[in-house]
């Protein structure tokens, strides 16, 4: 069969279980709900047997999430983005560092035959 559909005469949904007798019991369920500093509530749904944790991020705003909707958890202390001479900088003095430059300027020289 040239150019046939491998999929012919199938539709979407289709292929899968349709009820739950033919897809197995699902586990009892319990609904636990998440607050934000920002007030957003996220609804969740654990297995019974699940461990809950203490903290989820919200999905609209990223914040950490508690389950007390009166005393949600801070946002915590976000690091400023450091680039990798900031972060040399915080261990190396500027006099070290052009000791360290002119040891490797000179390493060059001498590979290139400059002396």
């Amino acid at each position: 069969m040239v150019g046939g559909n491998a999929i012919r005469g199938t539709r979407i949904g289709a292929a899968g279980p349709s009820s739950e007798s033919e897809r197995g019991e699902t586990a009892p369920r319990s609904v636990v709900s998440y607050w934000c500093a920002n007030g957003h509530e996220s609804r969740l749904s654990f297995a019974l047997d699940a461990e809950i944790p203490d903290e989820w991020d919200c999905p609209k705003c990223g914040l950490p999430g508690g389950q007390d909707v009166q005393n949600p958890p801070s946002a915590g202390r976000t690091e400023p983005f450091k680039s990798h001479l900031e972060y040399v900088k915080e261990r190396r003095s500027d006099e070290e560092g052009e000791a360290l430059l002119e040891e490797a300027l000179e390493k060059l020289r001498q590979r290139r035959g400059r002396a």
